[in-house]
């Protein structure tokens, strides 16, 4: 491996630890939910790392019918984690899956449709939807900063501690520092905290003892799939979801990049993201979308470059298969993983408020979509019981800020700019008539 090779293989690592600590969750959230045993734990977040890189590697690559081919990172969407729990309560593992391979096959149908809604989703819409993914990822990162939450020592000044050394080390390698250096400072924040953390007594190595070093991908691990059409509603509904997020995702990277997305370059990204789900509900791994984070760390490292996210998959499918290696992303402490996200996500925040930019403030109607859609957004993230009384399938649109917010985003623009548009069209006509 060469040092261009090297540098390129540094910056995918970075991506990965960028991402790990949120595609790891949801395996481990909806495996103890529905009951599984620690081999079965093992397996879901092993298969799940390994999914995730194939998921990544279909998005990057710029194919004929599949592909978006923009630096995007996929991993398993949080949306899903409510309603696959809900599903394997009431109808068994099974119909998980069953459910996530019937939205998956439905998202590859619909994709060359749902591309043609691109017109919904103006700057207004695109910033205001990056804008909200930023500002509700932002708690996350604070509840890291602060040990994770729930934790014993949850803002604790050792957590405090090394969650803004994180931070002051990225900050310190972004100021005086140029080139390579600059571009990895995240990934030097990360090794020097989790460093700083081990003199402190906070690391716990554990897991990479425990870890075995080969994993098999077997495909229907957990049985054959049933279908249960209640949770294969339940499961679109999700995928659509995920679709509008991923949208969002799509332009921002774009406008980084600098590069247009087309009607067919969107349909190309759905279609890869609905292949792999459907490849995730056969390998027993869950539903993908595009990661917001990687956003984050793309425009504060400054590298727009595929190849650097083939490295990222390429990692994810190796970690996937040898859990020894994959354990070690698992022991940086959850302070140092904060410290490192208040970076990523604001610069998530800055890249909508950089699109929104664009928008024609004079213009009263803009401002009230962008009100609205960013405070229910954050909103529904700050206080997350507020829908808890609304039939489940309502709650799947109401329950996640991000979710929240983007379908107010969108429904708000086709009021004011979709429905007003054509109004004043009709009044044009009808003055030239007169």
């Amino acid at each position: 491996m060469n040092q261009n090779q090297l540098k390129t293989a540094s910056l995918g690592i970075q991506h990965v630890l960028a991402m790990y600590a949120g595609a790891v969750i949801v395996p481990l959230i909806v495996g103890a939910a529905v009951g599984m045993t620690s081999a079965q734990l093992t397996y879901l977040v092993s298969i799940d790392i390994f999914m995730c890189g194939i998921a990544t590697l279909l998005q990057v690559y710029r194919g004929k019918w599949i592909g978006i081919g923009l630096p995007v990172v996929l991993g398993c969407t949080f949306t899903a984690v409510s309603p696959m729990i809900a599903i394997g309560a009431a109808q068994g593992i099974s119909a998980i899956y069953g459910a996530i391979i019937a939205s998956g096959i439905f998202v590859l149908l619909i994709a060359p449709f749902f591309s043609r809604l691109v017109r919904f989703f103006p700057p207004v819409v695109t910033g205001s939807v990056v804008t909200i993914i930023g500002v509700t990822l932002i708690p996350v990162a604070m509840n890291n900063m602060g040990g994770g939450q729930g934790s014993p020592d949850f803002g604790s000044a050792e957590n405090v501690t090394l969650a803004f050394a994180t931070l002051a080390i990225i900050i310190v390698m972004y100021r005086f520092f140029d080139g390579f250096a600059r571009s990895i400072s995240v990934l030097l924040g990360l090794l020097i905290g989790t460093m700083i953390a081990f003199f402190m007594g906070k690391v716990d190595m554990s897991a990479v003892v425990d870890a075995s070093w080969f994993h098999l991908v077997q495909p229907f691990y957990f049985g054959i799939p049933t279908f249960e059409w209640t949770g294969v509603l339940t499961m679109i509904l999700v995928a659509m979801v995920s679709l509008v997020e991923s949208t969002g995702v799509y332009f921002a990277i774009s406008d980084i990049c600098d590069e247009e997305v087309t009607e067919k370059d969107l349909a190309k990204g759905y279609r890869a993201e609905g292949l792999a789900i459907v490849l995730g509900g056969i390998f027993n791994a869950f539903p993908y979308t595009a990661f917001s984070q990687n956003v984050g760390l793309m425009q504060l490292s400054g590298v727009k470059s595929r190849s650097v996210i083939f490295y990222t998959a390429g990692f994810l499918i190796v970690l996937g298969l040898v859990p020894k290696i994959g354990a070690f992303t698992t022991i940086i402490p959850a302070s140092v993983l904060g410290g490192a996200m208040v970076a990523m996500f604001g610069m998530v925040v800055a890249q909508g408020i950089k699109m929104l930019s664009r928008v024609d403030m004079n213009v009263q109607e803009n401002l009230l979509i962008i009100a609205c859609s960013v405070g229910l957004g954050l909103g529904v993230t700050v206080v997350p019981d507020l829908f808890a009384g609304l039939p489940g399938g309502i709650q799947i649109l109401t329950g996640n800020g991000i979710v929240a917010g983007s379908v107010t985003a969108i429904v708000l623009n086709i009021v004011f700019n979709e429905l007003g548009r054509k109004k004043a069209s009709v009044s044009v006509v009808e003055n030239k008539v007169s």
